[in-house]
């Protein structure tokens, strides 16, 4: 009995090993289905680049808002975009003193003139007075936009759920 289970186990084990040789041979099947996998670990080409000099863009978040009266309108705090990843409205840190009584507000991104914004100091204008931005309703996350416009002629922001 003991000498059928050694020819068997040493029949498993000489198969196995046959198998792993067969495998490491140059044109057996099993190397050609090894193949795409290892065009699969090919690095990824390198990502296009561009450059954008440093007074031609800057960032917008934390800037101040001001009217065209010159009047203090609060910071932009959040953008808005759609699913397309455009810019559809930026969000408003306005009224208060110190982040104490002040509540966020949504314009509409085409009611925003950035003229020259090299300097943190340099403000952002609003097309909107203070007594229109002061009326509008709060932002809350997760409730529906409410966009202030400029023009009163804006897109609705519908999602498909």
């Amino acid at each position: 009995m003991r000498a059928k289970i050694l020819a068997v186990f040493t029949a498993a084990v000489v198969a196995a090993f046959a198998a792993a040789a067969a495998e490491n041979e140059p044109g057996s099947p099993q190397t050609s289905q090894a193949a795409p996998n290892a065009a699969a670990k090919e690095p990824a080409p390198p990502p296009s680049v561009t450059v954008i000099g440093a007074r031609d863009a800057h960032g917008v978040l934390g800037r101040e808002v001001r009217s065209p009266a010159n009047e203090d309108m609060g910071r932009i705090v959040d953008v808005i975009v759609d699913r397309d990843g455009v810019v559809r409205a930026a969000v408003i840190d306005f009224g208060g003193f110190l982040g104490v009584g002040s509540r966020k507000i949504v314009v509409d991104w085409n009611a925003l003139h950035f003229g020259w914004i090299a300097n943190k100091s340099d403000s952002i204008t609003l097309e909107l007075t203070k007594d229109q931005v002061a009326a509008a309703p709060e932002y809350k996350e997760d409730t529906p936009l409410i966009v202030l416009g400029a023009s009163g002629s804006l897109q609705s922001l519908q999602f498909d759920h």
